[in-house]
């Protein structure tokens, strides 16, 4: 029981999951997927666990509603979670909506065990004590227990009708206050246009998404507090360094359109060796002949190439990463480990932290390891994306400092 685990503290557990496949395929997937994130659960045993998904309800959404309810109801009445007796969920389904739809999911589960634990109210500007199960979906504008923004669609043009923006909560527990973050960034839409410059034009504009957010989470309205942001960043390996890395014995032959004389393919070729391809590369392609390169030690080798969080180095944190690329892995439930190669892989979800919450866990840590970074069902498929989890215990009286400010202990 997570009541009774052996260290101190309270433990958290922070899960972050692009589930867009589960909906698509949730015959083959869903099972596998849930059976999976039990196992953490169970492993780390968690007070308090945030579980923040993206793409809910899969591409197909008018025909996946129903998939919706009966995931929902599975993680809320499951005998693995029956330790938990209150919860909030949060789902975005208003699809209809293209000004304010982001398909975000945000679940928060509150073990028996904990007794002190209040949510803010963005409207009342106070913290509530948290009693029950409650979901709320359809329109969450109206829903002051969060603050929900979708990104302006001049962000990303390209898109006619992107489903990226975020969802903030906030807690209190053990008298530490802290927001969570659920987001989703731009995706890179074109390999090729990835390839062109360093850095990709698509990173720039995650960069500029991802400072809108954390400007907002830190303005003037709110009393500021630590802050956890995970989701899926979408973050991409610097497109021309891997390739070139990858293919630096190669030579590199450029294939246009016959009409326009636009690239639709770039092919790299050892230089000897029979002239064997190495890479091909267009708008949806990323075919790599040795995906081993993505697993070996973790992808430990392409991490230098995993630049675009170096931008925030002062306002966001991250554990060291020692799990392979989360995304994109193929949708075939007997493949667990391969690959898609429709992109190159990249740690796509994540979980980030301000320096004041990298404070809070660290400063837990003692010899007896306590936080864990790491993804869930490295063997199994999970859908195109591996889920990512973070694991840590707030220490006693961690936030006893701060306690009169939040005054979680006289709210309503």
């Amino acid at each position: 029981m997570a009541g009774k685990a052996a260290a101190p503290g309270t433990a958290v557990l922070l899960v972050t999951a692009n589930v867009g496949s589960l909906f698509d395929d949730p015959d083959n997937l869903q099972k596998n997927w849930l059976r999976e994130f039990y196992q953490v659960v169970h492993t780390h045993k968690p007070h308090f666990m945030a579980l923040h998904c993206q793409e809910f309800g899969g591409k197909n959404y008018e025909a996946s509603m129903s998939h919706v309810d009966k995931f929902v109801k599975e993680l809320l009445s499951s005998d693995a979670m029956k330790e938990y007796n209150r919860a909030r969920v949060y789902l975005d389904e208003n699809y209809r909506s293209q000004e304010h739809f982001t398909a975000l999911g945000s679940f928060y589960f509150l073990h028996e065990s904990l007794k002190n634990i209040y949510q803010f109210d963005f409207k009342a500007k106070k913290y509530k004590k948290v009693t029950g199960k409650e979901i709320y979906s359809d329109t969450l504008e109206s829903t002051p227990m969060l603050e929900k923004e979708k990104f302006p669609q001049d962000y990303f043009p390209e898109c006619k009708w992107s489903r990226k923006g975020f969802v903030r909560t906030r807690w209190c527990v053990a008298d530490c206050a802290f927001d969570l973050v659920n987001i989703h960034l731009f995706h890179d839409a074109s390999n090729l246009v990835a390839w062109e410059t360093s850095p990709s034009v698509y990173a720039g504009i995650r960069h500029k998404a991802l400072g809108y957010v954390l400007d907002r989470i830190i303005d003037q309205r709110f009393e500021k507090v630590s802050y956890f942001v995970f989701g899926d960043f979408n973050f991409r390996l610097d497109s021309k360094s891997v390739v070139e890395t990858l293919c630096t014995k190669a030579t590199m032959q450029t294939v246009r359109a016959a009409d326009t004389n636009e690239v639709v393919k770039l092919i790299f070729r050892e230089s000897d060796n029979d002239r064997k391809v190495m890479l091909q590369l267009e708008k949806k392609l990323f075919d790599y002949f040795n995906q081993e390169v993505f697993r070996d030690d973790n992808g430990t080798a392409l991490l230098e190439f995993d630049k675009e969080l170096s931008v925030f180095k002062d306002r966001l944190y991250e554990l060291d990463i020692s799990f392979p690329p989360s995304y994109p892995y193929s949708e075939d439930c007997s493949q667990g480990r391969q690959y898609m190669n429709t992109r190159c892989p990249a740690w796509c979800d994540r979980v980030l932290m301000s320096p004041s919450a990298k404070e809070l866990i660290l400063r837990s840590e003692s010899e007896e390891k306590v936080v864990t970074y790491d993804h869930i069902g490295p063997n199994v498929c999970m859908g195109d994306h591996k889920p990512v989890f973070l694991a840590f215990r707030v220490a006693p009286g961690a936030g006893k400092a701060h306690a009169h400010v939040h005054k979680c202990c006289v709210v309503q």
